[in-house]
């Protein structure tokens, strides 16, 4: 008996529609033309700054598009997937679109907190500060142990 994840579905659906969104895909392929255009210009190297910075700009916009529309296909697919297994009861289908719709899951919930720590200011570092407070000695603590794991993370 297979179990229906129409919800999951819509659910994954609604993420990556938030994602395409927060990445702005229309403006990003209007961006891919536009560097497309300014990689193809034969005076391109001639500045090597500028080059780098069209072409790595270039990459990453390729791949962001390229994410979200691969996981767009998939999800389709995932659709179509249960579809079939709904329609001929077949468990082996089933199960085979359970174990994809987990690693979609997955995926596309690594691709939305990337998306969402993708801003100006994200790959910089940060400052902490750790104040242990009026809990005397088990607040002293604790703050040190959370002051050693952060020192030992960073």
């Amino acid at each position: 008996m297979s179990v229906d994840r129409s919800a999951d579905l819509a659910a994954l659906d609604a993420t990556l529609t938030s994602i395409e969104k927060v990445l702005d895909v229309p403006a990003l392929r209007v961006e891919l033309s536009d560097l497309e255009a300014q990689a193809g210009e034969p005076d391109l190297w001639d500045d090597t700054a500028k080059a780098q910075q069209v072409t790595t700009r270039l990459s990453t916009v390729q791949g962001d598009i390229e994410r979200v529309e691969t996981y767009r296909a998939r999800l389709d697919d995932l659709a179509v997937l249960f579809q079939m297994a709904a329609e001929e009861a077949d468990e082996g289908v089933a199960a085979e679109a359970d174990a994809e719709l987990a690693t979609l899951q997955r995926e596309i919930g690594s691709l939305e907190v990337r998306t969402l720590l993708s801003g100006e200011y994200d790959q910089r570092h940060a400052l902490v500060q750790i104040t242990p407070g009026a809990g005397g000695v088990d607040s002293q603590d604790w703050a040190l142990m959370l002051w050693r794991m952060y020192y030992r993370w960073a």
